[in-house]
């Protein structure tokens, strides 16, 4: 039985507002930024398909509106192009689930063939009943008849499969996006429903639309920071894939600020300024990242900035006034993109690298000489991370060397200090400076402090089997070593199971800012000297010191550092500071001991500056632990 063309109850509202929110969606993706990755590409693909679904709606409405009879082929061909615009955005969009779920290809390929099936199967048979007069068709009165619903069925079967990836893979995906993809669903569900009890066709492609949304809200959106006109460092990733899978150049440069890293400050509102106007002000498409509170990153592509380099220069100068203003320490490293950094995506860690062997307030420009370093640490950080993972405490790359310290009231070498050194396949001997600064960055570093403590321990018990007179040997221990509750326990076992006495075995520590550092230290001090360990301060008289919370803290030895030796020397006032200070120190019944100790001058004066210990390369350099033999000595009775 025929009937009056559904077209009398359309309207054209909801087919138009697509097309504004697409052309909307055009208009942000142009002015915002946007890493074209391949999920991006897909997203923009649907954009496509909505659009050109919605127009050819119109359309189609359109054109039998002004009909005056005749020929209703264009109807049917349009109708189809209409159909097929809604069921490509269907499989596109399972597409977009298939990528971001990072499926396995057994996986993948029965869903695309069910996907790709259900769109064939709808299209042909849209088609084949059309052509056949056996589905939709308009007679000559301009009443219409009625097939099965092919476009139902499809829209059915999509739907549902779009739900079992999701729920089957749901793992994969984090819970509230589930949700969101979910509810936006829900509400298409709820008006497609609607209009069918109201005889509307005027929403149909809206109810496509919400839904892709929900992707642009949840898995596309990386807004600008309003006020200095940042974006997340997640971004930078895909900007720095983008520019190599492109071969495109481009320069960057990274500030770091770090009194607004540690203290988290905002920066001063003329800063926030200056970061705004620069960037646009100097360049064509430049991206500004903002990779952590304090740290920026500037990305500069050179198509399109053929003065960049000066323009940088400019920032720089600018840069300089705002310094002498507001006196902020700061870390600088710029540079133009170097092609195997951007294969690996590595431009972050790399200028970590850099930075964290930078004195603040310089500026660096990267070299081959930078990469090369990079490089080399990136090797030792694979070891060190398989030195954790496998948590051998005798493990062969990490060795024990050991600085003997001069005991002045006995006049012999009966203490040391031990310290670490890795020797690694392929890359030989490493210092302390070069992997440690890695090794706490990555948390590794209490795995390497069990070790030291291990084999420190056991050469302790193979030097006193020997009949060696040893007072203690000193090992470094971090501040994450301390804040860690199973530290006190770990350190006597280990001590426990060498069979050597507690106190043969001594912590140093250095100084935190910190009051939670100092409340964790001040707690394992007191926990670790119940059971006889001794407590070392090291690096006295470096960077802060604050004389409280030394007083508050249960120390046996103030270490002197090497600088505090140098600056004694420089005229008798410097020498007795340095000596007042010891002195009471001395009165307060800490021992004192000076290290970086390298010539007779400076022993003299540092025993006459209340030295209870002297250590440094006028004794000795560091020395494999085993060779202390050769300093400490035997006791009458072994003897």
């Amino acid at each position: 039985m025929g009937q009056k063309l559904y077209f009398d109850n359309y309207t054209a509202a909801g087919d138009i507002l697509v097309i504004a929110i697409c052309f909307v969606i055009g208009i942000l993706v142009a002015t915002s930024y946007n890493t074209r990755t391949k999920t991006f590409k897909l997203f923009l693909n649907m954009i496509i398909y909505l659009g050109l679904a919605a127009l050819s709606d119109m359309i189609l409405h359109d054109y039998y509106a002004h009909m005056a009879g005749g020929s209703y082929t264009p109807i049917y061909v349009i109708r189809v192009i209409y159909h097929a615009m809604l069921f490509s955005l269907f499989l596109v969009y399972v597409v977009y689930l298939v990528v971001i779920l990072n499926l396995d290809r057994r996986d993948v390929v029965p869903i695309m063939s069910v996907a790709t099936g259900v769109y064939a199967i709808i299209i042909l048979t849209d088609i084949i009943l059309t052509v056949s007069g056996k589905g939709f068709r308009i007679g000559d009165d301009g009443t219409a008849s009625y097939g099965p619903n092919v476009f139902m069925a499809g829209y059915i079967a999509f739907v549902s499969l779009i739900v079992f990836v999701i729920l089957k893979y749901r793992d994969k995906l984090y819970r509230k996006s589930v949700l969101g993809l979910f509810g936006t669903m829900a509400v298409s569900f709820f008006i497609l429903y609607n209009q069918g009890r109201h005889g509307q066709a005027a929403f149909t492609v809206a109810t496509f639309l919400f839904p892709v949304l929900a992707i642009m809200y949840l898995l596309h959106s990386n807004p600008y920071n309003v006020e200095t006109g940042t974006i997340s460092a997640s971004a930078l990733k895909d900007a720095v894939r983008y520019h190599y899978e492109k071969k495109l150049e481009f320069y960057f440069m990274s500030m770091y600020l770090p009194d607004f890293h540690a203290e988290a400050k905002e920066l001063p509102e003329e800063i926030k300024a200056e970061i705004r106007r620069f960037p646009s002000a100097h360049f064509r498409k430049s991206v500004l990242f903002e990779i952590s509170n304090g740290h920026l990153l500037l990305m500069v592509p050179k198509k399109g900035n053929p003065r960049c380099e000066e323009s940088i220069r400019k920032i720089l100068e600018a840069f300089e006034v705002d310094y002498e203003k507001y006196r902020f320490d700061y870390k600088i490293v710029m540079g133009k993109s170097i092609d195997d950094i951007s294969r690996r995506n590595e431009y972050l860690s790399l200028i970590r690298n850099i930075m964290r062997h930078m004195p603040v307030n310089t500026l660096h420009e990267i070299t081959d000489e930078d990469v090369k370093a990079f490089d080399r640490s990136e090797d030792i950080l694979v070891q060190l991370e398989d030195i954790y993972r496998k948590e051998d405490l005798n493990d062969e790359r990490v060795l024990v060397y050991c600085q003997p310290v001069l005991n002045i009231k006995t006049g012999k070498y009966d203490t040391a200090e031990a310290l670490m050194r890795l020797k690694l396949p392929e890359l030989g001997m490493i210092f302390p400076d070069q992997f440690i600064p890695l090794a706490e960055d990555m948390g590794f570093i209490h795995v390497l402090t069990k070790i030291i403590l291990h084999k420190t321990c056991d050469a302790v018990k193979d030097l006193l089997a020997e009949g060696y007179e040893v007072k203690r040997i000193s090992v470094n221990a971090t501040m994450s070593d301390l804040r860690d509750e199973a530290f006190a326990k770990e350190l006597s076992d280990i001590i426990e199971e060498s069979y050597i006495p507690n106190s043969k075995i001594a912590i140093e520590v250095t100084e935190s800012q910190s009051d939670r550092d100092f409340n964790d230290l001040k707690e394992m001090i007191d926990k670790l000297k119940g059971i006889g360990i001794k407590f070392y301060l090291d690096d006295f008289g470096t960077g802060y010191s604050n004389m409280e919370r030394i007083m508050n803290l249960p120390f046996d030895i103030i270490k002197f550092d090497r600088s505090l030796v140098i600056a004694s020397q420089s005229d008798k006032r410097s020498e007795e500071i340095v000596g007042k200070l010891a002195g009471m120190f001395a009165e307060l019944h800490y021992s004192v001991l000076y290290e970086g100790v390298e010539d007779e001058e400076d022993e003299k004066r540092c025993i006459n500056m209340h030295a209870s210990y002297l250590q440094g390369y006028k004794y000795s350099k560091p020395i494999p632990i085993e060779d202390l033999k050769n300093f400490f000595s035997k006791s009458a009775v072994s003897q």
